[in-house]
This record gives structure tokens, sequence and C-alpha cells, in this order.
């Protein structure tokens, strides 16, 4: 089994890199978060015309997949970088509308080329408000909503909106959202692991500058203890994701998003230890990954629920 990305792959996960450092993702996350979608869209157009999108949808409907190990590195990208919008819940209804021909061709080319943005409600969905396209877990079944209740509340994360689809809609027979779910477990597995990275770079560089008794807190043994049991916690997770992303075991997927939820986590409380008081300040770029770290832990199964389905080892395709 190979781990270790290919010249390709490396080169389109520095190329996404590249394209979201230059777009400034911290002010998009905090239009966002505000209501302005504009500054989103945009940049979830240009997002688009990478590629990532087309990763989760067949070659049938104009995508290029599926391909879970691009679009994991194409996630630990967008979770490095903080960027809003429902990127998981576009891949999760990808996954879901590829077992409705009809609906397929209708919807699926335009959630590649970024036309489309679609989230998915069980029982809230995730910028409904932005959403073009809603799809509501009802019983089991998939309906496609004819849109959101007005009015949305926010998570733990500022920039993650919360709606509740309409009633009614349209019934997408076939569509098997058991299955469907490994994906949203996967692309919010590598999410968090983005997350996590980029809560360690940030911290690492400010232990770095910040002076105490004239020298830098990052000379100090604890403080260097903490950072390495972040380090380790995510380099244990890293071959836990792109592992499941091989094999799309629901069982392995489970245990990859419960191992990058908690190094994620485990990374923001280290985060916000070392910078202080600083930390809690909203202004601060920091808090952008800060509550997107906490909200992803539960996104499509809690810890307690992935770490059930490992022990079981149950696949919800049964």
């Amino acid at each position: 089994m190979r781990f270790l990305p290919t010249a390709e792959q490396r080169a389109f996960a520095l190329s996404l890199d590249a394209l979201l450092t230059a777009a400034g993702t911290p002010s998009v996350v905090r239009s966002w978060s505000a209501g302005d979608h504009a500054p989103g869209r945009a940049l979830w157009s240009r997002i688009a015309q990478t590629g990532v999108f087309a990763l989760a949808v067949p070659e049938a409907y104009e995508g290029v997949g599926p391909l879970p190990v691009e679009l994991t590195m194409a996630f630990v990208e967008l979770g490095r970088h903080a960027v809003p919008g429902p990127v998981v819940e576009t891949v999760l209804a990808a996954a879901l509308l590829a077992d409705v021909p009809e609906q397929a061709r209708r919807l699926l080319p335009g959630l590649c080329s970024g036309s489309t943005m679609a989230t998915v409600g069980a029982p809230y969905a995730l910028d409904g408000d932005a959403a073009d396209v809603v799809l509501a877990l009802r019983d089991a079944q998939v309906w496609l909503a004819p849109g959101c209740r007005p009015g949305t509340r926010t998570s733990l994360d500022p920039a993650r909106r919360l709606a509740v689809p309409l009633p009614g809609g349209e019934p997408l027979t076939g569509a098997a959202p058991a299955q469907a779910l490994a994906w949203a477990r996967l692309a919010t597995a590598a999410q968090s692991l983005g997350v996590g990275l980029a809560l360690l770079a940030r911290t690492v560089a400010y232990v770095g500058r910040r002076m105490q008794f004239g020298v830098p807190i990052g000379a100090f043994q604890a403080v260097r203890h903490r950072l390495a049991d972040t380090r380790i916690a995510l380099d244990f997770a890293r071959p836990l994701v792109f592992g499941a992303a091989l094999t799309m075991a629901p069982a392995d997927v489970a245990a990859a998003k419960v191992a990058a939820g908690e190094a994620a986590y485990a990374a923001a409380r280290t985060a916000l230890q070392l910078h202080g008081a600083l930390g809690y300040t909203a202004e601060y770029d920091l808090s952008l990954w800060l509550t997107k770290a906490r909200a992803l832990r539960t996104a499509w199964g809690t810890p307690a629920e992935c770490r059930a389905a490992v022990l079981s080892g149950a696949d919800p395709r049964r």
C-alpha cells in the first residue's frame, strides 16, 4: 500500500495551497460569517476551477472521479486555509446524486464547475441560506428539498451557519445515504487534519517570537513538550486519513475521522493555551481555526459514533 503522493498529486496540492494563500481566506471567512457570501462564492468558483469538486463526481457527469485520495489532499488544504462554505456537504451531495441518474445529469455538472453549491440537512443544513441545492435526509431517505427556512443560526463556528430544510420536495429514489456517509466523514477528517496543521504552524511561529524572561517562550521545555504531543497526534492521524482514502472502508474512514478530529481539537487546545489571552480574541485570525476544529470534531459523526463504527466493523452499505 503506497502512502507517498505522486509528483502530480503533490503539484496539485501545492497549486491549491498557492491559490488559497493568495486569496487571503481570513477576510473571506469573516465576510461569510457576517452573511456576505460574495467573496466566498468568488473563491468557491476558483476552487472549482482547479477540479476539487470534480474529484467526487463520476466521469459520466462531467467529473473526473471518484478519486478519494486526491480529494483528501485537496481537503487538507481547504482545512489548512479555513475555507468557508459547505465544501464537505457538496461532496456528500455528489455521492448521493451519483446514484440517481436523472438528477445527476441535471445537477452534478454544476457542482463540478462551481456554479452550483449544495448542502445536506440531517436535520440542519450547513449554509442553507447560500446553497443552490438542498438535500434533506429524512428517515433514511434522501429528498431534494425546495430550500431552507428563512433565518439561520450559527454553530460553534460563526462561519458555519445552520438552517432547517423546508418540508416536502422530490424524493431521490436510489440514493444511499449510509454509503455516502463515508465520503462526508473522509472529507471532514481531511479538513480537520488541515485545520490542526495550521493551528500547529501558527502556534510554533507565535512561541518563537513571544518573549518572556528575555527568551522566546518556545525555548521552555513545557512548551516544547506540548507542541511535540500535538505534532505526534497529527502525524499519527495523517496515515489513517490517507489509508482510509485508499480503502474507503467505513470502519477505516470512521477511525480516520476520530484520529484527525481529536488531533485537531488537541491542537486547538494547545494553541489557545500557548497564545494566552490573545487566543480568546475573536479579531485575531487564530480564532477562525479554533472554532472550526471544535465544530468539525462532531460534524458527520461524533467521536463516540465513529468509535462505535470502528469497534463494530459494521459496513453501512449492507
